[in-house]
């Protein structure tokens, strides 16, 4: 009988790789965002990315973020990646559910995986920390007993082969 493989990737890896691969499928020129919602006993159950709603034409808005008209910037059309997946699930409740992210929420999002029920998020950059909307996210978080856990990337490195 042969031994198992050793070198397989772990539920971590596994779920916030699916996290960064849905980030590929945003258009956003600037930043990409993913997200994977995973069940308690590890089966994926939504994912999502920063884009526009359904139905929007992506050519026909904006995808500007610094001019001086609010309306020409992307932020007033745009849906984060947290709120696409949890939008995108049609299964019941995602109570207790785990999200992995591969940037930290903003305040309205975390107000969206309070509401969900989602007990755990794992993240992957908080390159936003300092900002207004990400402290009160976190005050948020913390306060409904989201548990909060920065992704420890192993250092592997894990390709595609298409």
């Amino acid at each position: 009988m042969s031994e198992k493989r050793e070198d397989y990737i772990n539920w971590d890896e596994y779920f916030m790789g699916i996290a960064y691969l849905s980030a590929m499928r945003s258009k956003d020129p600037n930043t990409q965002v993913g997200a994977c919602i995973v069940s308690k006993s590890n089966r994926i159950l939504s994912m999502g990315y920063n884009g526009f709603p359904n139905g929007i034409d992506d050519d026909a808005f904006p995808w500007n973020r610094n001019n001086p008209d609010p309306l020409c910037n992307k932020y007033f059309y745009t849906t984060h990646s947290e709120l696409n997946a949890i939008l995108n699930y049609r299964g019941g409740t995602l109570e207790g559910a785990k999200l992995y992210v591969t940037l930290f929420p903003c305040n309205e999002c975390a107000k969206a995986i309070i509401q969900a029920g989602i007990r755990q998020l794992v993240y992957a950059c908080d390159k936003y920390e300092t900002t207004p909307g990400v402290i009160a996210s976190k005050r948020m978080l913390k306060s409904a007993g989201v548990e909060m856990i920065p992704y420890q990337p192993t250092g592997r490195e894990i390709k595609l082969h298409v």
